[in-house]
Protein backbone atom coordinates (compact mmCIF):
# COMPACT_ATOMS: atom_id res chain seq x y z
CA UNK A 1 0.00 0.00 0.00
CA UNK A 2 1.53 3.41 -0.54
CA UNK A 3 1.26 6.09 1.86
CA UNK A 4 -0.96 8.92 0.78
CA UNK A 5 -0.70 12.17 3.40
CA UNK A 6 -4.23 13.00 2.82
CA UNK A 7 -5.75 9.37 3.80
CA UNK A 8 -3.97 9.88 7.29
CA UNK A 9 -5.75 13.22 7.81
CA UNK A 10 -9.61 11.77 7.54
CA UNK A 11 -11.36 9.04 6.43
CA UNK A 12 -14.18 6.48 7.73
CA UNK A 13 -13.06 3.34 8.54
CA UNK A 14 -16.18 1.80 8.70
CA UNK A 15 -19.43 1.74 6.40
CA UNK A 16 -21.77 2.99 9.32
CA UNK A 17 -23.67 5.82 8.22
CA UNK A 18 -26.25 7.87 10.42
CA UNK A 19 -29.98 8.84 9.24
CA UNK A 20 -30.80 12.24 9.55
CA UNK A 21 -34.45 13.46 9.80
CA UNK A 22 -35.74 16.90 8.88
CA UNK A 23 -34.90 17.80 12.56
CA UNK A 24 -30.99 18.09 11.16
CA UNK A 25 -27.56 16.33 12.43
CA UNK A 26 -26.50 16.25 16.11
CA UNK A 27 -22.88 16.36 17.25
CA UNK A 28 -21.31 15.71 20.04
CA UNK A 29 -18.22 17.09 20.11
CA UNK A 30 -15.78 15.73 22.97
CA UNK A 31 -12.29 17.39 24.59
CA UNK A 32 -11.14 17.94 27.19
CA UNK A 33 -9.85 21.38 26.11
CA UNK A 34 -12.67 23.65 26.96
CA UNK A 35 -11.72 25.94 24.24
CA UNK A 36 -11.32 23.51 21.87
CA UNK A 37 -14.39 22.24 22.49
CA UNK A 38 -15.75 25.65 22.32
CA UNK A 39 -14.39 26.34 19.00
CA UNK A 40 -15.20 23.21 17.32
CA UNK A 41 -18.53 22.97 18.39
CA UNK A 42 -18.85 27.04 16.81
CA UNK A 43 -17.71 25.94 13.59
CA UNK A 44 -19.87 23.02 13.35
CA UNK A 45 -22.70 24.96 14.81
CA UNK A 46 -22.62 27.80 12.40
CA UNK A 47 -23.92 25.63 9.59
CA UNK A 48 -27.25 23.19 10.14
CA UNK A 49 -25.34 20.82 12.75
CA UNK A 50 -27.29 20.90 16.15
CA UNK A 51 -23.85 20.51 18.75
CA UNK A 52 -23.74 19.73 22.19
CA UNK A 53 -20.04 19.89 24.14
CA UNK A 54 -18.73 17.34 26.26
CA UNK A 55 -15.51 17.87 28.69
CA UNK A 56 -14.24 14.15 28.58
CA UNK A 57 -15.21 10.81 28.45
CA UNK A 58 -17.86 10.13 31.37
CA UNK A 59 -19.53 13.37 29.94
CA UNK A 60 -19.68 11.73 26.90
CA UNK A 61 -21.24 8.90 27.86
CA UNK A 62 -23.84 10.42 30.06
CA UNK A 63 -24.56 12.82 27.04
CA UNK A 64 -24.89 11.19 24.42
CA UNK A 65 -27.25 8.12 26.06
CA UNK A 66 -28.93 10.92 27.02
CA UNK A 67 -28.91 12.83 23.69
CA UNK A 68 -28.40 10.46 21.14
CA UNK A 69 -26.81 12.31 18.68
CA UNK A 70 -26.24 11.42 14.73
CA UNK A 71 -22.49 11.39 15.03
CA UNK A 72 -19.46 12.07 18.24
CA UNK A 73 -16.35 13.99 17.42
CA UNK A 74 -14.18 11.88 20.20
CA UNK A 75 -10.89 13.42 21.46
CA UNK A 76 -8.62 10.28 22.70
CA UNK A 77 -6.28 11.00 25.26
CA UNK A 78 -8.34 12.87 28.15
CA UNK A 79 -7.97 12.44 32.07
CA UNK A 80 -10.13 10.05 33.91
CA UNK A 81 -12.42 8.37 31.18
CA UNK A 82 -10.29 8.67 27.76
CA UNK A 83 -11.66 8.55 24.30
CA UNK A 84 -11.34 4.94 23.69
CA UNK A 85 -13.02 4.22 26.98
CA UNK A 86 -16.28 6.58 26.35
CA UNK A 87 -16.48 4.93 22.67
CA UNK A 88 -16.26 0.87 24.18
CA UNK A 89 -18.46 2.25 26.53
CA UNK A 90 -21.21 3.84 23.84
CA UNK A 91 -20.61 1.17 21.65
CA UNK A 92 -21.59 -1.87 24.38
CA UNK A 93 -25.09 0.22 24.99
CA UNK A 94 -28.05 -0.52 22.79
CA UNK A 95 -29.05 2.49 22.84
CA UNK A 96 -25.98 4.04 21.36
CA UNK A 97 -24.59 1.65 19.06
CA UNK A 98 -25.53 2.92 16.29
CA UNK A 99 -24.29 6.36 16.53
CA UNK A 100 -21.07 7.17 14.20
CA UNK A 101 -17.81 7.72 16.31
CA UNK A 102 -15.09 9.56 15.15
CA UNK A 103 -11.41 9.63 16.70
CA UNK A 104 -10.17 13.37 16.91
CA UNK A 105 -6.69 13.54 18.11
CA UNK A 106 -3.37 14.64 17.75
CA UNK A 107 -2.42 10.73 17.78
CA UNK A 108 -1.57 9.60 14.62
CA UNK A 109 -3.80 6.82 12.82
CA UNK A 110 -1.42 3.80 13.65
CA UNK A 111 -1.43 4.15 16.98
CA UNK A 112 -5.58 5.07 17.53
CA UNK A 113 -5.96 1.74 15.80
CA UNK A 114 -3.53 -0.20 17.59
CA UNK A 115 -5.62 0.64 20.83
CA UNK A 116 -9.04 -0.31 19.12
CA UNK A 117 -10.65 -3.50 20.87
CA UNK A 118 -14.25 -3.90 19.71
CA UNK A 119 -14.61 -1.33 16.79
CA UNK A 120 -14.88 1.50 18.10
CA UNK A 121 -14.44 4.08 15.81
CA UNK A 122 -16.12 4.86 12.63
CA UNK A 123 -13.56 7.30 11.17
CA UNK A 124 -10.20 9.37 12.04
CA UNK A 125 -9.47 12.82 12.03
CA UNK A 126 -5.73 13.75 13.12
CA UNK A 127 -6.07 17.38 14.76
CA UNK A 128 -4.17 20.29 13.82
CA UNK A 129 -5.45 20.16 10.29
CA UNK A 130 -8.48 22.97 10.73
CA UNK A 131 -12.07 21.85 10.75
CA UNK A 132 -13.03 21.81 7.19
CA UNK A 133 -11.30 18.08 6.85
CA UNK A 134 -13.70 17.02 9.73
CA UNK A 135 -16.79 18.64 8.76
CA UNK A 136 -16.43 17.12 5.27
CA UNK A 137 -15.92 13.44 7.38
CA UNK A 138 -18.86 14.11 8.98
CA UNK A 139 -20.89 15.05 5.97
CA UNK A 140 -20.03 11.30 4.56
CA UNK A 141 -21.04 9.54 7.59
CA UNK A 142 -24.46 11.19 7.33
CA UNK A 143 -26.93 10.80 4.71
Amino acid sequence: MNYNPARQICQTWTRRHVSVDASGLRVLVVDDNVDAAQALGAYLGSGKIECRLAYGGEDAVRIGTAWRPHIIVMDITMPGCSGFEAALALRRDERTRGIAIIAFTSLDETEVREHLTDGEFDGYCQKGHGPTRLAALITRLAH
